[in-house]
């Protein structure tokens, strides 16, 4: 009776300790009773028990007594995190302050109040911004012919940029005061997804001069003289805009540039003003060869001291017309075989005013975190669109061949193998698009969650990777033949392009999530860094005492909680809904605290060298990328109205999102660097052991059902995909054979029963009519398959060329291949 006793007083400790932070006194007390428990079950006796109970009435003395906890914990504390803590360059300081702190905050503190999330506003689209996607997007979508782009021409007709340029594609985010659209993140997600089903070229076109360009940085920084110049300009297309950051020696690690301006005075307009002399060389700038307005961030330097008593400014961004004299642009690079304009510039020794800095004077030196803080907006919404819009077009377009192409007398989607790769495709592909809206909604309110961004983009651009590998394995030799009927070719060859582009995904993994997430998101480590920090010794010991006792107030409530939800399964854990998917909430509640608990262990242990653990880095980026996207998909269910079609696509998605969290957990502590910490990690973290699985095959097989069939849960999966009615269009095809066989699927099921074959030699049109006539299927179902027979044929059908065809139509001789872009 005494051992239940003291096992249910340890039970509710713990539960209390996992649902409030005790204030010392108190956690002294639960500490007490915990030893006194110990201590009637048989633990403490003999000389260790003493020792233990002696050890603990020390550590009670000394935290409970403030001079005794300054001298002999706070101030050794202090002394270490000043030795251990790296220097912070400006450029790491302005990444890691750049933008806000949102949701992936509740997830990294280990306790997340789903209720916020639930009652967070859903991204929506105004009437304004449907009626443009459903007329100027829907027309230039239509006017794209990929093949036409990406072979014949390596560019954009002439007819489909001015179009652009009318219709004002280029100022989605310019304000109506300046001429442009004013439409939101989410409108700006959904034009560029539509686009991006269609070509990506086009979408790429009319991304970026939206999301890290100067119209951006105006809109933020810029002085009204200069907004209400551009601005205007740039919605409509009189001026094209390219920004130019990534040079030879300074691609990632973009503070390490090389490009200089220095602060002189110099002539322009026929008047001795101040300005810069800048020189630079910059590479893979998209827009570059076609741009009349160049954005370039240098470094800046005063060594005459013209503007203060500093010489090293720091990085500034400028806008320098490119007909400016001694700026050199207009050659181009190929990013495999993509078509959007992209290449290099360099200048020397340009001579600009300081008018030309964006925000003028003032802002020079501002232009790391106006770069980190704009690139948080705009790569929250770029890229993982494109990422969103490979996956829906992939299981649109491939679903519907899987349904239409037949081998062995059955739809190849009828197999398990292909139904693998279709499952897998419908699931990540709700994933991704739940992040997308819920980031959207983010960013409509106001929000400018780096983290969050680089969470988003690093998620969609992988599963971008992982949705196209699949099609392309689905569709076969009918993808790999590059041709006006390859639906799926461009979009493969691109992958990498995204997956490099506006921080390269293992930079993003290893260093930017985790790195820039736990010391913004942690509610006491910025706290701590800043008192470390303090020049006055008592003020700094004052600050930190307050911060370490919050922080390790904060670490004993969540290995409390995830001691206590791994035991119980996650079953107390908070949710806001009742009914089948709570459980799913609880779970990540439960992976929440686990990863918070663990998260603190791994910044006591390793401090500072946790930088440079990248591959350690890189799992707790895994664990918080996949909660963040396992919430994103539970709040996308709720806010579509819980549809009864889309419970296996929910499933999917946060089964396979807390599996993959489980992984990135378990997976630290294997490589934890002290051993016998980290198995004592794991017995909190996982005490009964890793209980979570990937989705099954009876699940795989439901999403993969969802994308063979014409259904409103396949309509929804990929709303936003451009859809062509004409039957002989690349894609309009597919959407044609699939309603054709779909149409014909009963007086096929009909004729096969009869056990019929068309015998050799009779084509298939004679052979249906043959069979009409005896009276085996009637001249309706006769027709059907008919029609279905032609259009499959029609989809499945694959490009040739004649023998001397060139696979490129423009050809760049030797010379011009070897030409430097300085000469």
């Amino acid at each position: 009776m005494g051992i239940i006793f003291w096992l249910a007083v340890l039970a509710l400790i713990l539960f209390v300790l996992s649902r409030h932070r005790l204030s010392l006194p108190v956690a002294s007390l639960a500490g007490a009773v915990i030893l006194l428990a110990a201590s009637s079950l048989g633990f403490l006796s003999g000389f260790f028990g003493a020792l233990l109970v002696l050890a603990a009435l020390v550590v009670t003395i000394l935290f409970n007594v403030r001079s005794l906890r300054h001298r002999f914990v706070s101030l050794p504390l202090l002394k270490y995190v000043r030795t251990v803590l790296p220097p912070m360059s400006d450029t790491e300081r302005d990444a890691i302050e750049a933008g806000t702190v949102w949701w992936e905050a509740e997830l990294f503190r280990g306790n997340p109040d789903w209720n916020k999330l639930v009652r967070y506003p859903e991204a929506d689209l105004t009437e304004e911004e449907q009626a443009y996607l459903d007329g100027p997007v829907e027309t230039l979508c239509g006017m794209m012919d990929d093949w036409q782009i990406t072979y014949e021409l390596n560019d954009l007709p002439e007819s489909v940029w001015q179009y652009i340029k009318e219709q004002r594609f280029l100022g989605l985010v310019i304000p109506k005061s300046y001429g442009g659209l004013g439409f939101s993140a989410m409108a700006h997600s959904e034009v560029v997804t539509k686009l991006a089903t269609r070509s990506v070229t086009g979408a790429v076109s009319v991304m970026v001069p939206n999301s890290l360009g100067p119209a951006e940085l105006l809109l933020h920084y810029g002085t009204e003289e200069q907004k209400m110049h551009y601005l205007p300009r740039l919605a409509v297309g009189q001026e094209i805009p390219c920004f130019a950051l990534t040079g030879p020696s300074a691609g990632s690690d973009a503070g390490a540039m090389p490009d200089v301006g220095i602060v002189c005075k110099g002539q322009f307009e026929g008047e001795e003003v101040l300005g810069l002399r800048v020189t630079w060389e910059k590479r893979y700038i998209t827009l570059g060869p076609i741009a009349t307005l160049l954005g370039l961030a240098f470094k800046a330097y005063d060594p005459d001291r013209l503007l203060g008593d500093k010489e090293e400014l720091g990085i500034t961004c400028a806008l320098i017309p490119t007909d400016t004299e001694g700026v050199n642009i207009g050659r181009r690079h190929f990013p495999l075989n993509s078509a959007f304009m992209n290449g290099p510039n360099s200048g020397k020794d340009v001579f600009i005013p300081m008018s030309w800095v964006i925000g003028g004077q003032p802002m020079v030196g501002q232009g790391w975190r106006m770069l980190m803080e704009s690139l948080s907006v705009g790569r929250g919404i770029s890229l993982p669109s494109n990422g969103v819009a490979s996956g829906k077009a992939v299981a649109r377009f491939v679903g519907a061949y899987a349904r239409i192409r037949h081998q062995f007398n059955l739809p190849i989607g009828k197999f398990e193998g292909v139904q693998e790769g279709l499952g897998r495709i419908a699931g990540l592909t709700y994933t991704m698009d739940a992040g997308r809206r819920l980031t959207c909604a983010a960013l409509d309110q106001g929000e400018k969650p780096s983290v969050v961004s680089a969470i988003l983009k690093y998620y969609n651009t992988e599963g971008m990777r992982e949705v196209l590998n699949d099609g392309m394995d689905i569709v076969g030799g009918k993808g790999i033949c590059l041709g006006p009927g390859n639906f799926l070719g461009r979009a493969y060859q691109a992958i990498p392009v995204g997956i490099t582009v506006e921080g390269a995904n293992i930079l993003t993994r290893s260093l930017i999530i985790f790195g820039q997430g736990a010391i913004r998101c942690h509610p006491w480590l910025m706290d701590e860094i800043n008192a470390a920090s303090l020049p006055n010794r008592q003020e700094a010991l004052e600050d930190f005492d307050e911060a370490l006792m919050g922080h390790i107030g904060y670490a004993i409530q969540n290995g409390a909680r995830s001691l206590f939800h791994g035991l119980t399964k996650g079953a107390f854990a908070a949710s806001p809904i009742d009914g089948a998917n709570a459980k799913y909430y609880r779970r990540l509640a439960r992976m929440s605290a686990a990863y918070s608990f663990l998260a603190d262990f791994a910044m006591l242990f390793l401090g500072g060298g946790l930088k440079r653990k990248e591959m350690l880095s890189g799992r707790f980026a895994d664990g918080l990328m996949h909660m963040y996207m396992a919430s994103a998909v539970l709040k996308r269910f709720e806010d579509t109205g819980r549809p009864a079609g889309d419970q296996p696509l929910l499933e999917w998605s946060v089964r396979h999102s807390l599996f993959q969290t489980q992984v990135a957990l378990d997976q630290i502590l294997r490589n934890f660097p002290n051993t016998p910490i980290g198995l004592i990690l794991r017995g909190i973290v996982f005490p009964l052991g890793r209980r979570y699985r990937t989705p099954n095959d009876r699940l795989t097989q439901a999403c993969a059902s969802i994308l063979l069939n014409d259904s409103a849960e396949r309509d929804r999966l990929t709303q936003g995909v451009f859809l062509s009615d004409d039957p002989t269009d690349v894609t309009g095809s597919i959407e044609h054979a699939l309603l054709a066989v779909l149409a014909a699927d009963a007086a096929e099921r009909k004729l096969k029963a009869t056990g019929r074959s068309a015998p050799y030699g009779v084509d298939y049109a004679t052979w249906l009519q043959q069979l009409s006539a005896e009276g085996v299927i009637d001249s309706g179902e006769s027709e059907l398959l008919r029609k279905a027979e032609e259009a499959t044929a029609r989809v499945i059908r694959v490009d040739d060329f004649d023998h001397d065809v060139r696979q490129a139509a423009p050809q760049v001789s030797t010379a011009q291949r070897s030409r430097s872009p300085q000469t």
